[in-house]
């Protein structure tokens, strides 16, 4: 058992730093190759934070374990709105003004909803997964054909846009691009495979089923980019970032990554997953739309709602391993 935890972790960690090595890599390259930096920072760059989600979903769904993709989605989306920015906001107070937040968090809900109607029969069909691939497409594009129309002066004022441009890598030489490309191509696969083994094994020594493993232990887990940067974001003083990456990263996880088990492995899904899962997913993303209003009318998420956030993912936990006992 000991060996496998050991595992576990050391795959995660080369996981999360596997993915973060492809997307360099990724954009570098494509920036040499003449692709506009900001389609880079919309598309790639943008992707970086869930590319964890995507592989692990792909290994889990081809080993037959679509329970851990869908739960590693779902436990994601909690994880980085529950955890991930209530301890964000807990630390620093935060106060949001970008229109791409605006634009972005009604449509976070409304993808939230589909996806719980979705699996509220308790299926996840092909169909359905094509559905939610296809508005990933459609989302990315609309994305950058708004940003693109902006002008010069509205894109600098836009922090979301400044800074998807601005983490694209520069001067990278293409031999270098092309060797962390092919880095993260090789240990991202393999470290998802591993990830999925081990945690598929402790989960049978627990008597724990592979839907608690992906809400739980490797949702966690994959949601430390988002924590890394959101992190990041407060220490530079740039709220509208911390929040962003958590909205992004969970449209994402939704429309791209609970699309794979769909189109991989399509068929039942676990009971808890309508019950309890789904709802709950619902209800905090609800509740962030909530929280990020005040009285006059701007965004922001101050301490008290980020112990709140926070109080959510701790009863969470204890909603998912009480009804184990």
């Amino acid at each position: 058992m000991f060996t496998e935890i050991l595992i576990l972790i050391t795959s995660l960690i080369l996981l999360v730093w596997s993915a973060d090595k492809f997307v360099f890599g990724a954009a570098s390259l494509a920036r040499n190759l003449g692709i506009a930096p900001m389609i880079i920072g919309l598309t790639i760059v943008a992707m970086g934070s869930s590319a964890p989600e995507m592989v692990v979903a792909a290994t889990a769904a081809l080993q037959g374990a679509p329970d851990t993709a869908i739960g590693n989605a779902i436990g994601s989306n909690i994880t980085n709105i529950a955890l991930v920015l209530g301890i964000t906001a807990i630390c620093k107070p935060l106060v949001v003004s970008s229109s791409t937040l605006k634009r972005e968090l009604p449509i976070l809900l409304l993808v939230t909803f589909i996806a719980s109607f979705m699996l509220y029969n308790l299926q996840l069909s092909f169909i359905e997964g094509l559905v939610l691939l296809i508005g990933f497409i459609v989302f990315i594009t609309v994305l950058l054909v708004v940003s693109m129309r902006q002008s010069k002066e509205e894109q600098a004022l836009d922090p979301m846009l400044a800074e998807s441009v601005a983490e694209v890598p520069q001067d990278v030489k293409t031999s270098a691009a092309t060797l962390w490309l092919l880095v993260g191509m090789i240990l991202l696969p393999l470290s998802a495979n591993y990830l999925v083994d081990s945690a598929t094994v402790i989960a049978r020594q627990f008597g724990v089923s592979d839907l608690v493993i992906g809400l739980t232990i490797i949702a966690i887990g994959t949601s430390l980019p988002e924590l890394a940067a959101s992190v990041v974001s407060i220490v530079k003083k740039e709220d509208d970032l911390a929040l962003g990456n958590i909205i992004g990263s969970n449209i994402f996880n939704i429309l791209a990554v609970l699309a794979i088990p769909g189109l991989l492995a399509p068929g039942a899904v676990d009971a808890q997953v309508a019950s309890r899962d789904v709802p709950f997913m619902m209800a905090i993303t609800l509740l962030l739309l909530i929280l990020c209003f005040s009285w006059r009318g701007k965004f922001n998420i101050g301490r008290t709602k980020g112990v709140v956030l926070f109080a959510c993912f701790v009863f969470y936990q204890y909603l998912i391993f009480s009804q184990m006992a």
